[in-house]
């Protein structure tokens, strides 16, 4: 493959010179997998606006995922089917963790630009669809698409970012992403239940529309500041199917699995023994493909395997504790539906302050390894604290999440930051959608699993997102007894982060110290 050459890129985050950024303005600049990474960043004026608008383009797929939970009664009163509601909500599970790693693999071959519009354009054309859905079973394959669409928003966004800002920087925006999320889920519920209750539920798709093009026509101008790295190869699309289809048997078992059927029934043993039998031919065809979908040196070595597995447990603590607090709060403190979700505020908020807090740490100190050691260490502290305190006053309890947040919060941005100064820069995208995808699969795992402790704890069916009425059915002392493992089942998960955090080498943050620029071959 030809050179291009480059007069004087910047290197380690070093600010662009207007000669050097008018010069990779609306280029694609092609890097092969050996070469050094190349730490681009545009100068902070040209960078906000840029950042601003990937942003609101993240709350888009952001709030997708919230709002469509507290319109689902009313869905299935207007389809009168409510044994199937449940697919609403898995099949955009399901789609949206498969394709992650794809699209970051398509943004390193294609080019980010392409993917993110692409990944924008699908979900609004599945949002349509899901809007104008005349039955349920359309309905659920329209949510498929725009999964499909969603799931690539993330690690995009999380891509691009990389592409703007130093490493040392970086661990801000991360933080700013967060909160993001945290707006997006608290809003969420609220606006899909004033939809549902007081307009109609179709409203929660179409208010994608607004919000999506006012994302794109804010992004859009933009996106030609933004250097527009790919490597021309070509897309290994066998690899790409086997580490999907693995995927999404695994989390179908994950979803059947102490429901649909019994843990240990043949068809739940025979759908994770699928699951294993896909991956295992999927590393096989990576060991042996000349281009590999992901290749398996790049998630080796000594940063990004500690990095990623550490960084899924602490999301896995995470979405599993929020998804089953509120029937501890409803059993035992008889808290009401909405009074529940109001008390997980402290979980979910304080974590923005903690991402925000790792995100100065890294910037000031340009260090980050036991910044996320200590906030794990902190938050298996007080897990193992709610384990031992057994129905403390609630406002001990609701102390304890803050300071657990606290803590949890600053295992994602220090988690992102440490992979992507690991991997070459032409290898960003897809380490970074291998991440998204991981911690998934993470999140789906730990939320089977604090359910099966539960189920054997208490020796009763778990009415997860049934509400009050579901909840107080259960004796109050069962359910403090079950959450006492599921505490400490999430003191584990924390506790092995901090061991993985701490194993895991500190490499210096691209950007942390000026460098002279340098003529390279690209």
């Amino acid at each position: 493959m030809s050179k291009i050459q480059r007069p004087e890129p910047e290197m380690e985050g070093e600010p662009l010179a207007p000669d050097d950024l008018a010069a990779i303005t609306g280029e694609a600049i092609r890097i092969e997998d050996s070469e050094p990474a190349i730490r681009a960043s545009l100068p902070h004026s040209e960078a906000l606006p840029i950042v601003l608008s990937l942003l609101c383009n993240l709350f888009l797929t952001a709030l997708d995922q919230t709002i469509v939970a507290t319109a689902l009664p009313t869905i299935g009163v207007q389809f009168h089917d409510v044994s199937n509601l449940s697919w609403v909500i898995t099949a955009y599970l399901l789609s949206s963790t498969a394709v992650a790693p794809v699209y970051g693999a398509l943004a390193d071959i294609y080019g980010r630009r392409a993917m993110i519009i692409t990944a924008n354009v699908l979900f609004l054309i599945g949002s349509v669809l899901c809007a104008l859905a005349p039955n349920l079973l359309f309905l659920i394959l329209a949510r498929g698409l725009q999964g499909i669409g969603g799931g690539g928003i993330l690690p995009l966004v999380q891509t691009l970012i990389a592409d703007v800002i130093t490493p040392r920087d970086r661990g801000r925006y991360q933080g700013y992403i967060s909160m993001v999320w945290v707006t997006a889920g608290i809003g969420g519920p609220i606006l899909g239940g004033v939809f549902a209750q007081h307009l109609h539920w179709s409203m929660i798709f179409w208010i994608n529309l607004p919000i999506g093009v006012g994302s794109l026509m804010l992004l859009l101008p933009r996106l030609r500041k933004i250097p527009d790295y790919h490597r021309h190869r070509k897309l290994d699309w066998a690899g790409g199917l086997l580490l999907m289809a693995s995927a999404v048997v695994f989390l179908l078992g994950l979803t059947w699995g102490g429901h649909k059927f019994a843990w240990l029934s043949p068809t739940i043993l025979a759908m994770m023994g699928a699951s294993v039998v896909l991956m295992a031919a999927f590393v096989v065809h990576a060991r042996t493909h000349d281009e590999p979908f992901l290749p398996l040196p790049l998630i080796s070595g000594s940063v990004v395997p500690y990095s990623m597995i550490a960084g899924g447990c602490a999301m896995g603590a995470m979405i599993g504790m929020i998804v089953h607090l509120p029937i501890y709060y409803e059993s035992v403190y008889r808290l009401s539906a909405s009074e529940a979700g109001i008390a997980l505020i402290p979980l979910v908020a304080v974590s923005v302050l903690g991402a925000w807090s790792a995100g100065q740490f890294m910037a000031v100190t340009g260090r980050y390894k036991w910044a996320a050691v200590g906030g794990a260490f902190v938050a298996a502290s007080c897990l193992l604290l709610m384990a031992y305190l057994a129905a403390p006053p609630l406002w001990v309890l609701l102390s304890l999440l803050a300071v657990l947040a606290l803590g949890i919060g600053t295992c994602f941005p220090i988690s992102v930051v440490s992979i992507q100064n690991a991997v070459p820069r032409a290898q960003v995208g897809t380490a970074t959608g291998a991440m998204n995808f991981f911690r998934a699969l993470m999140s789906s795992f730990a939320v089977a699993m604090f359910t099966a402790i539960l189920l054997a704890a208490i020796g009763q069916e778990i009415p997860i997102g049934e509400g009050a009425a579901g909840s107080r059915n259960i004796a109050s002392g069962d359910m403090i007894s079950g959450f006492r493992f599921v505490f400490l089942a999430a003191a584990f998960l924390m506790a092995t982060a901090a061991a993985l955090f701490a194993l895991m080498e500190e490499r210096p943050l691209a950007g942390s110290k000026p460098s002279p620029a340098a003529t390279m071959a690209e």
